[in-house]
């Protein structure tokens, strides 16, 4: 497929441009300054010109597409607006074509506790916008195979550490002692995948994904926050829930869930094998 991807140069989207070109997809890949299109012209993708609020331009690109994979977010206040402003001219580009279209959400909507992707929504303040945007996508009302992937904690080494959520909750502030404290404490289960291995989920989703489909982006490995301080080597002591969102507001809401999931779905019905290393593995052998 000739396929346009936002987010190129992300922790996500930098390996679901891996994978697809790996599968033999064509990628036509946004780029909003010099060094991402440098970045991903380097890695095999034409790079496009634009931003995430380039509506024109996004469903013209859309429009010439054979599936189209969205993994940007401005990560911010904005981040609902500008969402669904794109949803509006991609799905609208897209309008009755049929063509596959991946959207990224994220496992934490789902809310604490044993997670798949038929638990009901009991989303923290911080992605609770995403609900409307996510039922958009998989209602069909487009005409689009719209799927749907929702990522735990993504993870993967860059420049001799784990990157993302990871090093913020491990590189945070410390006690009179030196220890790091963590968000809650520490008895939480987070889910984890590998971005390499998330990037090949995406590259299956458009594949093969049924219209309307959700799939949990995650491994199935679901360490507690202080199993992940310890595998990185890290001195930590917990802290109250209180303390955790007074310092981070409602990122250290998102933080103190509770949750565990396996990833089954994608597995079964995409053939999707998770090979990568697991987080703990990863941080003990950088440790």
């Amino acid at each position: 497929m000739d396929v346009f991807l936002t987010g190129g140069t992300g922790l996500v989207g930098s390996s679901v441009l891996a994978a697809l070109l790996a599968d033999g997809h064509t990628v036509r890949a946004l780029a909003r300054s010099d060094s991402s299109a440098a970045t991903v012209e380097a890695a095999g993708a034409t790079a496009v010109r634009g931003g995430l609020t380039d509506a024109d331009l996004l469903a013209r690109e859309a429009a010439a597409a054979d599936g189209v994979i969205h993994t940007a977010s401005p990560g911010d206040a904005t981040s609902a607006d500008v969402d669904a402003a794109f949803l509006d001219a991609v799905l609208g580009a897209l309008s009755g074509s049929g063509k596959p279209y991946v959207h990224t959400g994220g496992v934490w909507v789902h809310g604490a506790g044993t997670v798949d992707e038929d638990t009901p929504r009991d989303a923290p303040e911080l992605t609770a916008w995403r609900q409307p945007l996510d039922e958009r996508v998989t209602s069909g009302r487009d005409g689009v195979r719209g799927i749907l992937v929702e990522p735990g904690i993504v993870y993967a080494v860059q420049d001799g550490q784990v990157a993302g959520i990871i090093a913020a909750a491990l590189g945070g502030p410390t006690d009179d002692d030196g220890a790091v404290l963590l968000p809650g404490s520490g008895e939480q289960h987070w889910t984890t995948v590998h971005a390499a291995d998330l990037g090949r989920l995406y590259s299956l989703a458009l594949a093969h994904g049924a219209a309307g489909s959700t799939f949990l982006g995650v491994n199935g490995h679901n360490p507690t926050v202080a199993e992940i301080a310890a595998a990185a080597g890290v001195r930590a002591v917990g802290t109250s829930d209180a303390d955790t969102t007074e310092r981070l507001g409602a990122f250290g809401g998102a933080l103190l869930l509770d949750q565990q999931a396996t990833g089954d779905k994608a597995r079964r019905e995409l053939g999707w094998t998770p090979v990568e290393a697991t987080l703990t593995e990863t941080l003990a052998s950088l440790s």
